[in-house]
C-alpha cells in the first residue's frame, strides 16, 4: 500500500473553527475525520465522520481517539498536555511543541535559544520576582504588557501598566500567586506581521506569502496580502520562520507572529497550528494553510504556496453579525463558521476580499462596511 492509502483516518482535537477547515481541506482528500470535542454542536461536528463528544482530559476518550485514527492533529494550543503525551505515538506536532508554545516562558527561551529577537522581558514566578520587578519598574516605569504565562488570548489574561499605579493595581486586584507572569517592555513597532510555515517529516518546509496584521480591541480584525513591506523584509521574515520550524522540529504548521521596527524584526508569539491571520490562504493562494497541514502531518508533499490574487482578510465577529449582507459581499469570499451564538468578540467567521490591488481591496471593504 502507498504512502496516501496508508493514512485514512485523521482524528483532531478540538472542534472549533480551525478544526472544521482542517476537516473540509482533509475530506477534500478523502480522508475521513473523527473530532473529538465537548460541545455538542461544534462547529467541527458538522462536517466529521464522527464526533466523540468528551472533555479533553477524558482519558478514555482519548485512548479511543487514539485506537481510531491513523493520524491525529490538534487546532489549538490549550488542550491538556496529559491528553497530548496519551495521543504522542500518531501526533506529528508533538506534545514537546504544544509544551512549549502553551507556556509564555516557555516559548520566549525557545526563541532567544535559537538566535532570534523577542521585546525585553522579565519572568514573574514567585512573590520575590514580583518584588524585584516592582523595585526595578518603580525606578524605569515604562509601558508593560503583564501577561499570564499560561492560557489567554486575543487579549485576555493580560494588563497594560503604564506606571507604577497600575502594577499597584494589579497586584492588589489581580495578583495570583500560584501563576506565572510575563512583564513584557512595550515595543514600538510599526507593523505586526505574521509568517505561516508548514515542515513535514522529511524535511520539507514552505513559507505562506507574508500578511501585514490589524487588531481591533487586540482581536485581529484584518489581515493584508502581500504585506506592504520591502523585499528585502519579507525574505528576512520567510528565514526566521523557516529558521523555528527546522530548530523546533516541525511537523505541521507554525505561525508566528512579528513585530517590524524599521528593518527590525522581533518574535511576539507563536502557535503550532493554522491562524487566523493564514485565512487568506483558503481563496488568494494555490494550497491553503489547511490542506498544507494536512499534507504535513502525514508527511506528504507541500503543496504550492504562490499567492495568486492580493487580499485583505476581514474577520467577522459576532457584533458583525447583524450587519453581514451577502449582496454588500457580492463576488468576495465569505466563509462562515457555523457557530449557533453570535457573542461580542467571538469569530464569527471571515470575509476574504480578492482584488487586483491591494488599493481596490480597501475599496471594495469599503463597500462591505461591516466594521
Amino acid at each position: 500500500m502507498n504512502q496516501f492509502f496508508a493514512i485514512q483516518t485523521i482524528g483532531i482535537l478540538g472542534g472549533g473553527q480551525l478544526g472544521r477547515m482542517m476537516a473540509l481541506a482533509a475530506r477534500a482528500m478523502g480522508f475521513q475525520i473523527i473530532v473529538l470535542d465537548p460541545e455538542e454542536n461544534c462547529p467541527c461536528a458538522a462536517v466529521a465522520d464522527r464526533h466523540l463528544k468528551a472533555a479533553y482530559e477524558d482519558e478514555a476518550a482519548c485512548f479511543e481517539l487514539l485506537a481510531a485514527c491513523d493520524v491525529i492533529t490538534y487546532e489549538f494550543e490549550n488542550v491538556p498536555l496529559s491528553s497530548a503525551r496519551i495521543l504522542e505515538s500518531k501526533l506529528p506536532q508533538s506534545s514537546r511543541l504544544l509544551e512549549i508554545t502553551q507556556d509564555r516562558i516557555l516559548e520566549k527561551e525557545a526563541v532567544r535559544n535559537l538566535g532570534l529577537e523577542t521585546a525585553d522581558y522579565h519572568i514573574i514566578r514567585t512573590r520575590e520576582e514580583l518584588d524585584i520587578f516592582t523595585n526595578f519598574f518603580d525606578q524605569n516605569p515604562h509601558k508593560t504588557f503583564l501577561k499570564t504565562a499560561r492560557g489567554g488570548y486575543d487579549g485576555k489574561g493580560q494588563f497594560v501598566l503604564s506606571g507604577p499605579e497600575d502594577l499597584g493595581n494589579f497586584i492588589q486586584r489581580h495578583y495570583n500567586p500560584d501563576r506565572a507572569y510575563v512583564a513584557e517592555k512595550a515595543f514600538d513597532f510599526d507593523m505586526e506581521l505574521s509568517a505561516i510555515v508548514c515542515r513535514n517529516a522529511r524535511g520539507e518546509s514552505k513559507v505562506f506569502p507574508i500578511a501585514e496584521n490589524i487588531h481591533r480591541n487586540q482581536i485581529l480584525s484584518q489581515s493584508i496580502v502581500p504585506a506592504r513591506i520591502p523585499e528585502s523584509t519579507r525574505k528576512k521574515a520567510e528565514e526566521i520562520a523557516l529558521h523555528l520550524a527546522e530548530g523546533l522540529k516541525l511537523q505541521g504548521t507554525l505561525a508566528i507572529e512579528l513585530f517590524l521596527k524599521g528593518e527590525e524584526i522581533r518574535v511576539n508569539e507563536l502557535a503550532p497550528r493554522p491562524h487566523n491571520s493564514g485565512h487568506f490562504s483558503l481563496d488568494a493562494c494555490l494550497t491553503s494553510q489547511f490542506e498544507q497541514h494536512i499534507r504535513a502531518i502525514c508527511n506528504l508533499p507541500l503543496g504550492d504556496v504562490s499567492l495568486v490574487s492580493p487580499c485583505v482578510m476581514l474577520n467577522v465577529l459576532g457584533e458583525d453579525m447583524d450587519q453581514l449582507d451577502r449582496e454588500k459581499i457580492g463576488k468576495h469570499k465569505l466563509h462562515l463558521y457555523g457557530k449557533k451564538e453570535a457573542r461580542h468578540g467571538r469569530k464569527m467567521g471571515h470575509i476574504n476580499v480578492l482584488e487586483n490591488s491591494l488599493k481596490e481591496c480597501f475599496q471594495s471593504l469599503e463597500r462591505i462596511s461591516i466594521h
